[in-house]
């Protein structure tokens, strides 16, 4: 989690810095595309948190916004998990791949000309494709699990002009079907209790984006 901290440090400092320098008219927003890169961290389902490691949850996505600040938007999104081959004996190497479509919705709105929150939830199907050394071993890799995925979300966003912003993203996706030793081929639960094997696999998303506007007002001037 150190990381996170670093990254909401880095953002406020852009934040405060930029706003000294740059004098931007306020975007009114209409269409959009973002691209969001995120690093992932596991949590709730207790093995697929001690386990699997998050390398990088990426995501693009096309939303629609109408005067009063709602949206509607389609996407797409890949994670990456890698197991973390010291937390399980013997050691196992892979991960899960997870690729997912969705709608989403939620609120726009820009509080100043270089200062804007988005809030928002996202639903859509998500299909992941689990691989290993021990499952190639048993003949059964891939191991493949599907089926709902929903993230609520929340960006903080620094205008660099009209077209074009950046943002600090924040979710937890959640995947509607759970994890366990078995899935990346280990036998016996390794200590934890089959319930935990019931949770859904769900991670912390934190990480910056970029969106590009397409009905931007013209930019203003840099002031000296």
């Amino acid at each position: 989690m150190a990381l996170h901290k670093y990254i909401f440090r880095i953002f406020f400092l852009f934040l405060i810095s930029g706003s000294l320098n740059v004098k931007a008219q306020e975007i009114d927003p209409d269409d959009s595309f973002t691209l969001d890169l995120c690093l992932p961290n596991a949590i709730y389902n207790l093995p697929y948190q001690k386990i699997m490691q998050g390398l990088v949850h990426v995501s693009t996505h096309y939303q629609y916004a109408f005067k009063s600040g709602l949206y509607a938007g389609v996407g797409a999104h890949y994670s990456y998990f890698a197991i973390n081959e010291f937390r399980v004996t013997p050691k196992v190497y892979g991960g899960i791949h997870s690729g997912a479509a969705f709608l989403k919705t939620g609120h726009e709105k820009f509080w100043s000309e270089r200062f804007g929150t988005d809030i928002g939830i996202r639903a859509g199907w998500v299909r992941s494709y689990v691989v290993s050394d021990a499952l190639t071993e048993l003949g059964q890799s891939p191991q493949v699990r599907e089926g709902i995925y929903f993230e609520p979300n929340l960006s903080l966003i620094l205008t660099s002009d009209v077209n074009q912003s950046f943002r600090l993203t924040i979710g937890v996706p959640v995947y509607s079907y759970g994890f366990s030793p078995q899935l990346i081929g280990i036998e016996g639960n390794m200590g934890y209790e089959p319930q935990e094997f019931e949770r859904n696999s769900s991670f912390l998303s934190v990480g910056f984006g970029y969106t590009y506007y397409l009905n931007g007002k013209k930019s203003s001037a840099v002031e000296d």
